[in-house]
């Protein structure tokens, strides 16, 4: 299969393209900087440049393309540390988080709409914050959206490339969690507190964190990718979500440190401003549809994921 793939330099997309290319696939990574890509290419792999608005350039591409997973856009909570902590979502800050997702949600639908040959499946990436806070309510692909900020950026999200469908094309949504991986994400700055000796519930720690391993994530993706069946929303999340409070038992039991020491949400609001929902808010997000589909993890509980992402 010749797959196109946006989004494909990161904590997701670096991970996925190793194993669709060990899969036997081609594939081709729009991006604004190649140099994020050894230089040394493997087989079957190209890093092709452009500017995230427009198909100029590589338009081309869609007419051998059989597949679309489109994972880009702008940095919701940060990538880095310092990042996270100094970037706050103020007014320019929030429009391009959201207006990044709908240009290339956009220059992809004007692309394949434009294409005498069109792919014949479109992965879409999104997130469980599409369903915005849920207290202690189960969550299930048949939710309403919320109708807070990181809803809103779902909803703009999913829509992007909701014209495809129209062109007889499977579209599938991906409502991913917390996704855990050991060389990147947040899982290494969720742990620091512990590693420091001062880890401990966040806020009330009755938030749901709905988790995934970066193993589960991708092969999920593989998943659907090629099950002809698979279309519309799936909550990418591990079947036996957690509570911030759990999380932390968790972490301190996995890495022999304590659990101790709570961090209230009012400091967090104000160290981070209304970016302390990414922490103080959650779903319990159930993958439903996914296991009905026939999807099997390799990790459905919070410790042996933590295991085996800490001891790597």
């Amino acid at each position: 299969m010749k797959i196109l793939i946006t989004g494909g330099s990161g904590l997701i997309g670096r991970p996925l393209i190793d194993a669709l290319l060990m899969d036997g696939h081609q594939l081709s990574a729009l991006t604004r900087n190649p140099n994020k890509f050894s230089t040394d290419l493997p087989v079957g792999f190209q890093a092709v440049n452009w500017d995230g608005v427009s198909p100029e350039g590589w338009n081309h591409i869609i007419e051998e393309t059989d597949a679309v997973i489109n994972l880009a856009g702008e940095s919701i909570a940060g990538q880095s540390l310092p990042s996270i902590l100094t970037k706050r979502w103020n007014k320019t800050q929030k429009q391009r988080i959201k207006k990044s997702r709908q240009d290339i949600g956009k220059a992809l639908t004007e692309s394949i709409m434009a294409a005498s040959r069109k792919p014949g499946v479109f992965i879409q990436a999104s997130a469980v914050g599409y369903y915005g806070p849920q207290g202690e309510d189960a969550i299930y692909e048949s939710a309403p959206a919320g109708k807070d900020y990181l809803a809103e950026v779902c909803q703009a999200w999913e829509a992007s490339t909701a014209e495809v469908e129209g062109m007889g094309i499977r579209r599938v949504i991906l409502r991913t969690g917390l996704v855990l991986a050991s060389d990147g994400g947040i899982l290494p700055i969720m742990l620091l507190p512990f590693r420091l000796f001062v880890g401990g519930p966040i806020g009330g720690g009755k938030q749901y964190i709905p988790w995934i391993h970066i193993q589960d994530q991708v092969n999920a993706i593989r998943f659907l990718l090629t099950t002809e069946t698979a279309q519309g929303p799936f909550n990418l999340s591990a079947p036996n979500p957690v509570s911030n409070a759990e999380f932390g038992r968790n972490s301190g039991q996995v890495l022999g440190r304590p659990n101790l020491v709570p961090t209230p949400g009012f400091a967090l609001k104000l160290a981070l401003g209304e970016k302390a929902s990414l922490v103080l808010d959650g779903q319990q997000a159930i993958p439903k549809r996914l296991l009905e589909a026939g999807f099997e993890f390799k990790f459905e509980n919070l410790e042996a994921a933590l295991q085996n992402l800490i001891t790597q």
